[in-house]
């Protein structure tokens, strides 16, 4: 006993969402409630050296964040991942090349708003890994009048960079929102992010 047929993994694909570089699968069929997974990678620089990833060994979710596992954002990358039940083990399934630096997908910024008498101060935080931190992020922010279609834009901030708004001829409800941007070999760019509404000036 504890040797059975154990089926591979299937739908095993390598993800690029929110910031991250994410590979998932499904189990295969019939496998046991308490089956674990085992992931590894290669790089298209180092083709068959198959590096080991601490954090997803005998795992018993079905998806692995690669990202500040990869040696080099910037080179072509896959998975291979495989079930372990008892002493019984699957056949490796292997995922489609991806580099995080040309395939990332971004998610909106968070913003914050900061309101002042005269001014307001809008600053964007990304829900960023910590290895790409370093990375040139940056980020558009539009601003309009609740109703109206006449967007004002601020475009280019870095990402740490506060926008500073004066706000002494503004009267009513303003709102703002932002995507983030990536300079890889084209620009990306995420989702606006759903607006954030303030009363500005507001009398009475």
């Amino acid at each position: 006993p504890g040797h059975v047929q154990l089926l591979p993994p299937q739908n095993v694909t390598l993800l690029s969402k929110d910031f991250a570089m994410i590979l998932t699968w499904a189990p295969g069929e019939g496998s046991p409630p308490d089956v674990t997974y085992t992931v590894r990678y290669e790089s298209q620089d180092r083709l068959d050296k198959w590096m080991k990833v601490p954090h997803c060994r005998n795992i018993p979710r079905s998806f692995c964040n690669l990202t500040c596992a990869l040696s080099n954002l910037y080179v072509k990358v896959r998975a291979r991942v495989k079930a372990v039940w008892g002493r019984s083990q699957s056949p490796w399934v292997k995922s489609q090349f991806k580099d995080y630096y040309s395939d990332v997908e971004l998610a909106p910024p968070v913003l914050t708003l900061n309101v002042r008498d005269t001014s307001i101060h809008v600053s964007a935080s990304f829900p960023l890994p910590t290895c790409v931190e370093n990375l040139t992020w940056k980020y558009d922010l539009n601003l309009w009048e609740a109703g109206s279609e006449d967007k004002k834009k601020y475009e280019g901030y870095f990402r740490k960079d506060t926008v500073t708004i004066n706000t002494t001829a503004l009267r009513g409800n303003y709102c703002f929102s932002a995507r983030a941007l990536y300079e890889s070999i084209n620009l990306k760019h995420s989702e606006f992010s759903q607006p954030v509404c303030v009363l500005l000036n507001h009398k009475g």
